[in-house]
């Protein structure tokens, strides 16, 4: 499948609080053929949002299976945007502001995707939105904040909220940043390294499956996290020092029932979101939702494929009422 990847330049990005950045650089990626109706807007755009490591990803394994039992993925038009504070588009990082980049919130990555939408394509509203992991944290408050935007949203493996054992993560991952003796000086120093590379470390400690880890001996082990390393090694401690502040105030829970999307949630042994406390509880609080919980025996990790079958007929027959 043919991706085409782009860089946009947008005028200027104002943040809700009210300071604003010009020139402002979005990079996105398209692959499908757009749509049109009479009036030549795009009628069936899909807006994706990839988990924080998009490599290691339940949805992408799922793809195949899509392909090979339908051809629903080729009625789509999907997009995706790089998010605000990440490096590929306006982030601390890229635009060399680093710890004086300007605060933001999810309503503010949310607008930043609105307003280059607005600019570069051609979309009266978007056909759906489709996200895995913490890029259902986008979906979600996209949703709830603009609930007439979107036909559907499909999320696998997300949360309302970021609280409990996440919430002890986040506030792990801010400890280390704050030792970060330099983080206040410009240009590489060791010490902002080391500290990438222990916040590497407790990622992937705790998004990898415990039980598989107890199957191997430590150099299997250890191959692997260097293997993960090597992948986020350019990791920039700004992008995510402003990230990880942002998750932390991530909570729509309470705007939940504002969401006129309909909705599939699918749930799958993960042990960052859980789908007992996570996904089961959108039955109630998402209005006309479905919600799919994989029941499989097989441990579902990051360094095996996983049984997609279990649950693709049904997200097959959800997506294809969308064809148009």
């Amino acid at each position: 499948m043919y991706i085409e990847k782009n860089m946009y330049v947008m005028d200027s990005f104002e943040f809700e609080y009210g300071r604003v950045l010009e020139d402002v650089e979005v990079e996105y990626h398209t692959f499908g053929d757009p749509k049109y109706d009479e009036d030549g807007f795009i009628t069936n755009a899909v807006l994706f949002f990839s988990t924080f490591r998009g490599i290691y990803s339940f949805l992408r394994q799922s793809q195949q299976y899509i392909v090979d039992n339908s051809t629903v993925m080729d009625d789509f038009y999907f997009i995706v945007v790089r998010s605000l504070g990440t490096s590929e588009s306006c982030s601390p990082s890229s635009t060399g502001l680093n710890y004086n980049f300007p605060r933001y919130t999810f309503r503010d990555i949310i607008n930043f995707k609105r307003q280059f939408l607005a600019e570069k394509f051609k979309i009266k509203k978007i056909l759906g939105l489709v996200g895995e992991g913490i890029g259902g944290y986008q979906v979600l408050t996209w949703a709830c904040e603009f609930p007439d935007d979107m036909d559907f949203i499909f999320l696998i493996n997300t949360a309302a909220k970021v609280s409990g054992y996440r919430f002890i993560i986040s506030k792990t991952l801010e400890a280390i940043i704050d030792s970060t003796e330099d983080y206040y000086t410009d240009g590489y120093s060791a010490s902002k390294s080391k500290s990438m590379i222990a916040i590497n470390t407790l990622l992937f400690a705790h998004s990898s499956s415990k039980k598989t880890f107890d199957k191997m001996d430590n150099d299997e082990i250890l191959a692997i996290f260097e293997d993960f390393n090597d992948v986020c090694f350019f990791r920039d401690i700004y992008d995510f020092k402003f990230r990880n502040d942002c998750d932390m105030e991530y909570d729509v829970v309470d705007k939940l029932p504002n969401i006129k999307a309909k909705s599939l949630f699918v749930g799958t042994n993960n042990n960052y979101f859980h789908s007992e406390l996570d996904m089961v509880p959108f039955r109630e609080l998402v209005p006309d939702s479905i919600v799919l919980i994989q029941e499989d025996e097989k441990e579902d990790y990051n360094f095996e494929e996983n049984d997609y079958s279990l649950i693709g007929n049904q997200v097959i027959d959800f997506l294809t009422q969308f064809i148009k």
